[in-house]
């Protein structure tokens, strides 16, 4: 996830908005970036044979010898291992060029870019592709559909933080620059960020609506529980998000407006590192907490059930999925259409903020 958000970021945020300044701020920022990525896609590598190795010794242990020779072992699962394995050390290597200024900045270096992302972002989305032959290919399309706005939404989103906190960092950006590029930077993160808060909404409300049955089981089920934390780490993130959304970009709008030498530029350099660190921690939180998400709290709940009738944790049985009707489909379709407009209005209002702000902010200066 690390390294296709700071793929993205340098792609589509950094990279343009490092191209309106000077020569030596682009090359500065892409390097530190894919630095950065070149190392993350290396690591994840014995992270991903690491986790099999656990899951195939049956003592508790780590066998790797078991865990490399799973790796196109000819099964479904392992298929999407070695894909996993080979996708994110591939997109390693086409990082490992833009570590050169010369080639970041140069024509390849978008290129490169965009084949190093296309790589983790399909290696991120194996861990989520169906290892079995589906009884309802419609039903798995659509739930790996989710899975993929979920996992990508949450990369490109925290991966991104992660990346603005490590470009704001001394050294990256020429002070001559700074202005023009957080403004720019900030802007086009703010539009990414709020793209990926709504695919990350909706797919979550897509596995609320899969895994749990009412508000009550995020308290009766350890599924729930962990749910529940997520979401609260989920929704201060969020109200961080407000904060930079309305407060903070039309500022920096306005900071651009009003020239660099002003004091709000030293009260925003000095605030903005502090609350993307603070997100970036939420972040890691939220990944922290992630895997222990296991099952189903319907599940749960319902085999509790089942052993409190029975007397007996022996061969519970499971419940079915839940069934799609019409109305699915009409509520489904009204949150998404809710949540999308909420965040393109959210957008549009903070544009209007910032202008609003700029508009000001010179007569403010000669005052």
């Amino acid at each position: 996830m690390g390294f296709v958000g700071l793929a993205a970021l340098a792609l589509v945020v950094t990279g343009p908005a490092a191209r309106r300044v000077g020569r030596e701020t682009p090359a500065a920022v892409m390097v530190r970036l894919f630095r950065c990525a070149a190392v993350l896609g290396v690591l994840a590598v014995p992270a991903v044979l690491t986790g099999l190795a656990h899951d195939a010794s049956g003592s508790g242990g780590y066998d790797y010898a078991a865990a490399w020779n799973a790796l196109y072992d000819g099964s479904n699962a392992g298929r999407l291992s070695g894909l996993e394995v080979t996708l994110i050390l591939a997109g390693a290597v086409l990082a490992v060029p833009l570590c050169i200024r010369k080639v970041a900045v140069g024509p390849a270096g978008s290129w490169l870019a965009a084949a190093g992302l296309g790589a983790g972002a399909v290696a991120l989305g194996a861990t989520k592709f169906p290892d079995a032959v589906p009884e309802d290919w419609g039903r798995a399309g659509f739930e790996t559909l989710m899975w993929m706005l979920h996992l990508l939404g949450g990369a490109v989103w925290l991966g991104g933080l992660a990346g603005l906190a490590l470009l704001a960092l001394p050294g990256a950006v020429a002070p001559a620059d700074r202005g023009v590029f957080w403004s720019a930077s900030i802007r086009r993160f703010s539009a990414a960020a709020m793209s990926c808060v709504a695919a990350i909404t909706l797919s979550g409300l897509f596995l609320y609506w899969e895994h749990v049955d009412g508000p009550t089981q995020l308290f009766t089920t350890m599924y729930g529980r962990v749910l529940g934390v997520k979401i609260l780490i989920f929704g201060v993130l969020l109200l961080l998000g407000v904060f930079n959304q309305f407060w903070l970009h039309p500022r920096v709008d306005a900071l651009r407006a009003a020239g660099d030498d002003r004091p709000l530029h030293r009260i925003l350099v000095r605030r903005f590192p502090a609350v993307v660190g603070i997100e970036v921690v939420l972040g890691a939180a939220v990944l922290f907490v992630a895997p222990f998400l296991h099952g189903s709290a319907r599940n749960q709940a319902f085999q509790a059930n089942a052993a409190g009738a029975t007397g007996s944790l022996a061969d519970l049985p499971k419940i079915a999925p839940k069934a799609v009707h019409a109305s699915t489909w009409f509520w489904g379709t009204t949150e998404t259409i809710v949540v999308i407009a909420f965040m393109v209005a959210g957008y549009w209002f903070s544009g209007v903020l910032a202008r609003r702000r700029a508009a000001v902010a010179p007569a403010l200066t000669t005052g």
